[in-house]
């Protein structure tokens, strides 16, 4: 009874000291053994792993890839432009060893705050070396290589390796901003008054030519139409001419009808002549105090002369009414009037 009392406390502790010997060391980190605080032991494989209890103790370190935002920095280009500039790094632990005497108790945040530090110091080199068109171009992946590059040795330092830098975001300071904008609005509203300018020359020279056009055809069809109008009252002419030319009496007598008619448009007109007027001379010519001069009548319309011998007999045989109809008295009659009132046969 007394040997099992003695030998349970042993085991007990026998246990804990295995088990406070024993770690397991992950394949995402690293593991250093470290013994009153000087490094004796590195763990980079993963795996499982012994050390002293009590008197060793373990610390871990993350083996992934890391990835750093760097401060938005201002830098001023080969041109005197002033530009802030945001980047982030992507990096490792590569020397845990080296890491930790390098760091100390600090760890990653320590290491990551001076990271920054040469992250910055190799931008404002490079990107102070070439102008700004250089670092707002899309090809700037040389100058990124180029901080790289030069990060790499004093990061190696740290026990860090640095895979690769970007430049994120690269803009102007808020004070230069505003000018910036007013002087690209500027510069845009220059564009489009110059291309207005352009368009309305080029309206104002279309126009001048379709005005030109208009008045080429314009004056090409007057002149078609001219022509046209000419022949037509030459063939106008001459189809009268045929017509009437042997009838020089009869043609006269229808133009004063037609002059007449074209007189007394409206309905209330009234026109005074005297018998010696041109334009009734012909009508009142053949009109005597005895009445129709028969061979007058015929010699004014020529076809109707047979008719109006025949109206003449008859109306001496009586067979028709006569009426009494306003004869507008000749000069001659010597009347003292310049109108009369006489009687004369009507025929058919």
């Amino acid at each position: 009874m007394n040997k099992a009392t003695v030998l349970l406390p042993i085991l007990v502790i026998a246990v804990l000291g295995i088990t406070s010997s024993l770690f397991i060391v992950d394949e995402r980190e690293k593991a250093l053994v470290l013994q009153f605080e000087r490094i004796v032991d590195v763990k980079e494989e993963p795996g499982l792993a012994f050390k002293i209890p009590l008197i060793q103790r373990v610390v871990r370190y993350d083996d992934r890839i890391l990835s750093r935002d760097v401060e938005p920095l201002e830098v001023t280009p080969l041109d005197d432009r002033r530009l802030v500039v945001d980047a982030f790094a992507r990096y490792r632990i590569s020397d845990v060893q080296r890491f930790r005497e390098a760091v100390g108790e600090g760890g990653e945040d320590t290491a990551a705050r001076r990271l920054d530090g040469i992250l910055r110091a190799e931008m404002r080199e490079v990107l102070g070396s070439v102008s700004s068109n250089d670092i707002l171009s899309t090809d700037r992946a040389t100058l990124m290589l180029q901080i790289r590059n030069g990060a790499i040795s004093e990061a190696r330092a740290l026990g860090l390796e640095v895979i690769d830098v970007r430049l994120k975001r690269t803009d102007l300071p808020e004070e230069n901003l505003q000018a910036t904008f007013n002087r690209m609005i500027a510069e845009r509203q220059r564009e489009a008054e110059d291309e207005r300018a352009r368009g309305r020359e080029a309206a104002q020279r279309i126009t001048a030519q379709a005005d030109r056009t208009v008045v080429e055809l314009t004056s090409d069809a007057e002149r078609e139409a001219q022509i046209i109008r000419g022949e037509a009252d030459a063939r106008r002419n001459a189809i009268f001419a045929e017509a009437y030319g042997p009838r020089r009496q009869f043609f006269e007598f229808q133009r004063s009808l037609s002059a007449f008619e074209q007189s007394l448009q409206q309905q209330n007109s009234t026109l005074v002549l005297s018998p010696d007027s041109e334009i009734v001379r012909e009508l009142f010519g053949a009109i005597r105090a005895e009445g129709l001069d028969p061979s007058a009548t015929q010699a004014i319309l020529p076809e109707a002369g047979t008719e109006t011998e025949a109206g003449a007999g008859q109306t001496g045989q009586g067979t028709q009414p006569t009426q009494q109809a306003p004869i507008p008295a000749s000069p001659d009659d010597g009347g003292g009037n310049e109108t009369g009132t006489e009687t004369a046969p009507l025929g058919n």
